[in-house]
């Protein structure tokens, strides 16, 4: 056990007493290490403070931002930085545990740890704001992940050190978030199977190949062992999994899914190529022809008029506008353009965009997915829609607490916050769409 000290030029007795006391002046609270301070508690905690702002001052400084919403951006990309563990590179899915993602619903989970399907989103806005340092230490960290797993399944999830065991119980004496219990340690996602972690995992180390500026660049040994990764998405595309969404009692071959293992074979073939492996990038080549023919054919509803969530099935999911994002599509495909028009008509609240609209363990979901809204974003500016794409990421910045952030979910009708805070996915989600929407420096420079 670690003991902590209090250090304040406050009154001890108030702070010991827990009683309320009128503030007549400027107080200073250090909380840290149980060690004597070497000078006085006023003077070290603005020394504290100026190191703190030149820190991060020096740190903005080497981000490559875009010409728009450059506060915005530098908010979340702070934001996503205060979310690594530099030890091993991971980063984290959000600070907290068991904040409902929408009120009374007990849809209260444990977000501490490092999910998968943040990988590719993750590696793209650190790319974006040209921060390598950060960016090749969670590939390090992803890479880690994919050694341990041996070639076979991987689990969606790990926590900072890559632990996999994370067994997931409920703290009886803990009321919860506003009294909305139940407050979980531990997430059961672990032992789900998921299968768009094989595309994520692909997705974001494909940047290893092709990046000059890391110091640790990929080569054939690290082209190998994605390799076993392609295989594991080959054999399982078209098998039934949780889904991205981690759906705890229902399984289905998941259009997202399936589009995931198409892009770890398509990237395979790409990186190939890169490495002059002409036998290798037809062999992944082929792989992924196949599965995009049976995608675009057995996730398309013609009832709907929209690619759905699942084979054979009916029901609208956010997670397919990544096809276009992916590039399985082309984004001005008439089925794209149909598919975003069904699940604006279906799935929005105004700018708000929830996941899906088929009851899940808990019922039909209620509060607005962050990271879908801005799926709908980057779709609408794909298909020329920049105007709108526009709006709804002006509304979604408007969304932010005073302090630039946003949380997993957002309450259409309230403005309300829900969902554990911040969001790592609702952050990237930040930066992602800012890059893609900002006007370029050659128009005022």
């Amino acid at each position: 056990q670690q003991t902590l000290r209090l250090q304040t030029d406050a009154s001890v007795s108030h702070v010991i007493s827990h009683e309320p006391f009128l503030l007549t002046r400027e107080h200073n609270f250090l909380l840290g290490p149980d060690e004597t301070l070497e000078g006085g508690v006023g003077d070290t905690a603005r020394h504290f403070e100026q190191e703190t702002l030149a820190y991060w001052r020096e740190w903005t400084r080497r981000l490559a931002l875009p010409l728009e919403w450059q506060d915005a951006v530098i908010r979340a990309a702070i934001t996503l930085k205060l979310s690594v563990f530099e030890d091993t590179g991971a980063i984290v899915a959000a600070m907290t545990t068991s904040i409902p993602e929408a009120p009374g619903t007990q849809r209260n989970w444990d977000y501490r740890y490092c999910w998968l399907r943040d990988a590719f989103f993750v590696v793209r806005a650190l790319n974006s704001l040209a921060e390598v340092s950060t960016m090749e230490d969670y590939l390090g960290w992803l890479t880690n992940a994919v050694v341990g797993a041996n070639g076979g399944h991987v689990q969606p999830l790990f926590g900072i050190g890559l632990e996999r065991e994370l067994p997931e119980r409920l703290c009886e004496n803990l009321p919860g978030y506003r009294g909305m219990g139940p407050v979980r340690v531990g997430n059961q996602a672990q032992e789900h199977f998921q299968h768009d972690v094989y595309g994520n995992i692909v997705l974001a180390a494909a940047q290893a190949f092709h990046d000059k500026r890391l110091l640790h660049p990929a080569g054939l040994a690290e082209f190998e062992r994605l390799e076993a990764v392609g295989a594991q998405a080959v054999k399982i595309f078209d098998k039934p999994d949780a889904g991205m969404w981690e759906l705890r009692t229902r399984a289905r071959v998941h259009t997202s899914s399936a589009l995931m293992c198409w892009a770890a074979c398509d990237r395979l073939a790409k990186i190939a190529h890169t490495l002059e492996l002409p036998g290798r990038a037809t062999h992944w080549q082929q792989h992924a022809a196949h599965m995009r023919e049976r995608i675009l054919t057995e996730s398309w509803s013609e009832e709907r008029q929209a690619f759905a969530e699942s084979f054979g099935g009916r029901d609208l999911d956010a997670s397919v506008l990544l096809m276009a994002e992916v590039g399985i599509i082309d984004p001005m495909d008439p089925r794209f353009i149909a598919t975003l028009k069904a699940l604006e008509e279906h799935l929005c609240d105004g700018p708000y965009m929830r996941r899906y609209e088929a009851p899940d363990d808990f019922g039909t979901p209620e509060t607005a997915f962050n990271i879908c809204t801005f799926w709908r974003i980057d779709a609408l500016a794909r298909i020329g829609r920049v105007d709108e794409a526009r709006a709804i990421f002006e509304t979604m910045l408007a969304a932010r607490n005073p302090l630039g952030m946003l949380s997993e979910d957002t309450h259409a009708v309230t403005g309300e916050m829900w969902g554990n805070f911040p969001q790592t996915y609702s952050m990237v989600g930040i930066i992602n769409a800012a890059v893609r929407l900002s006007a370029a420096w050659d128009t005022v420079i």
